[in-house]
């Protein structure tokens, strides 16, 4: 999983969004946030910005790398 990936579904599940709900309210299909946060596609910045305002974070934060702790 990328970090974006992994950053998407932690910020998503912060917000109790499923993929659909998030998938719904940026206009795009759930397979294509299920492919983002498993880190088999990376979303383009426009989507990067539609996620970022639903999820009412900075974009920063979704290209954030997370240490491992």
């Amino acid at each position: 999983m990328s970090h974006i990936g992994k950053n998407i579904r932690k910020f998503r599940e912060e917000k109790n969004l499923s993929q659909e709900q998030l998938a719904v309210k940026i206009r795009c299909g759930t397979k294509k946030i299920e492919d983002y946060e498993n880190g088999i596609a990376s979303p383009n910045l426009d989507t990067i910005l539609k996620i970022s305002t639903v999820l009412d974070i900075p974009a920063a934060e979704l290209l954030a790398r997370q240490d491992n702790r």
